[in-house]
């Protein structure tokens, strides 16, 4: 098999992953709906496919943060956005673990470990933005 060299068709090829990406989606979202109203939530969440979907859909949230920082048409400071969405996602963060404590059956551990999840769980993509930007300013300024 040779490889593709014409823009166009590599273009094409692209184009036709895309579609095949956007059917198995819709496959497995079909599949998992089928298993929510057969066997409930429990029963939706015990089919693999259902890990293969949460994968798949945080891989291309990665993804796409990549292309969506390479076409940003001002410069943004890196620091700058990182302290802003870091102080953002520590407010929210706090709000829900105190929201979360004071709920019924729920104490202040609750709501401390669901704050540091949500908080853990934020942090990684903000800290991705911050490393993506930081290496395209770093690019061009070399």
């Amino acid at each position: 098999m040779q490889k593709i060299k014409d823009e166009r068709l590599l273009l094409k090829n692209l184009q036709n992953l895309r579609i095949a990406y956007i059917l198995q989606t819709l496959g497995i979202i079909g599949i998992l709906g089928y298993d929510l109203i057969t066997k409930g939530i429990d029963g939706m969440r015990e089919n693999p496919l259902w890990f293969v979907f949460i994968l798949t859909t945080v891989v291309s949230a990665f993804l796409s943060m990549n292309i969506s920082v390479e076409y940003e048409s001002q410069k943004r400071s890196p620091k700058k956005g990182f302290l802003i969405s870091l102080v953002v996602l520590t407010l929210i963060s706090t709000i829900i673990g105190i929201l979360t404590s004071l709920c019924e059956g729920f104490t202040a551990i609750n709501g401390v470990l669901i704050a540091g999840i949500i908080f853990i769980c934020g942090i990684v993509p903000i800290s991705y933005l911050y490393y993506l930007r930081k290496k395209r300013i770093d690019d061009h300024t070399d």
